[in-house]
């Protein structure tokens, strides 16, 4: 699992703190390999849409999420229409329970 952000992007922190509670909430045994992304070059060879990006097993959390990719912050469109630079809740848990499913 890989957890990618930008430091000009304040939300990061909170995400990394909710991808972690919702890891340890749902006893998934899973490390998280922090990246930092500092330059266009690098959001381009680590497929980072923006900060923050959550990758489990290869897929970005937010499946209708457009790839773009470039250093900036991002947008998640959550379930109720609204957008904000966090993924909720729900979105985290899918994709961790679709990588455990996937696992066994």
């Amino acid at each position: 699992m890989h957890f990618l952000y930008s430091e000009d992007c304040p939300s990061h922190e909170e995400a990394l703190q909710r991808l972690r509670s919702i890891i340890e909430s749902e006893a998934i045994r899973a490390d998280v390999e922090i990246i930092k992304v500092d330059t266009d070059l690098d959001a381009e060879r680590l497929k980072f849409i923006g900060s923050p990006t959550i990758i489990v097993n290869g897929r970005d959390i937010d499946p209708t999420a457009t790839p773009h990719y470039a250093l900036n912050c991002r947008a998640y469109r959550l379930e109720d229409g609204r957008v904000s630079p966090l993924p909720s809740d729900a979105m985290i848990r899918k994709a961790l329970r679709e990588a455990k499913a996937e696992e066994s």
